[in-house]
């Protein structure tokens, strides 16, 4: 069984979600076969589903990794808009690109290779929508200035926060695959956002837990 929700309930979900297509269902093989935490397609569907609904233009992303999550957005963004997406790796953001190519979005899409920390200062807003996947003890140091970036009505969408379930004081966790260190960084992000008068937030066990915070 699933750590968060049933492996039934989210076998549903998966049966439901037609959006992929071959070029991503592609990036996201490649992903299993190297062992990346990429996102689910449920969660790839959802921030599609968000950027179109938001009407975002500008989006950016913490964690890049190989281009799954970022085609899903700069999927759903106009022409003319612009994904800029982050990631530390050069190996990897080198797959990334080729993998916007793949999923025909490269002409929306600028990968930017380093520690996010110091991207952040050499990027301008407003946005309207950023993805935070990045290294998840950088989540909390990194929010004051993702915040800064949004513009009022944008959107902060964040994996991970339930972290397999190890944040969730007294959840069952039958193996714990997680370090102690990005749980207990994990859990310190969500206080802040459920407290901050900056943002409006919402918490989803989709997968590993997504929290949707606006920007009021």
């Amino acid at each position: 069984m699933g750590q968060i929700v049933p492996d039934t309930v989210e076998a549903y979900l998966a049966s439901l979600n037609h959006l992929s297509d071959d070029a991503l269902a592609a990036i996201a093989a490649e992903g299993d076969a190297a062992d990346l935490p990429l996102v689910d397609p449920e969660v790839g569907a959802l921030l599609g589903v968000l950027t179109s609904a938001i009407g975002a233009r500008r989006a950016l992303e913490i964690g890049t990794a190989i281009g799954y999550s970022g085609s899903w957005i700069a999927r759903a963004l106009p022409p003319g808009g612009m994904l800029i997406t982050f990631e530390v790796d050069a190996e990897r953001a080198a797959r990334a690109k080729n993998n916007f190519t793949r999923a025909g979005v490269a002409d929306r899409t600028s990968v930017m290779i380093g520690d996010a920390s110091i991207l952040l200062s050499k990027v301008r807003g407003p946005f309207d929508l950023v993805f935070q996947d990045g290294d998840k003890e950088q989540y909390e140091p990194l929010l004051d200035r993702l915040v800064d970036l949004l513009r009022p009505g944008g959107l902060l969408v964040s994996d991970n926060v339930l972290w397999n379930g190890e944040v969730v004081p007294g959840h069952p966790v039958a193996h714990r695959r997680r370090n102690a260190a990005g749980a207990a960084a994990i859990a310190a992000y969500n206080r802040r956002l459920s407290g901050d008068p900056r943002l409006t937030t919402a918490w989803i066990p989709l997968r590993d837990g997504v929290a949707i915070s606006v920007r009021r």
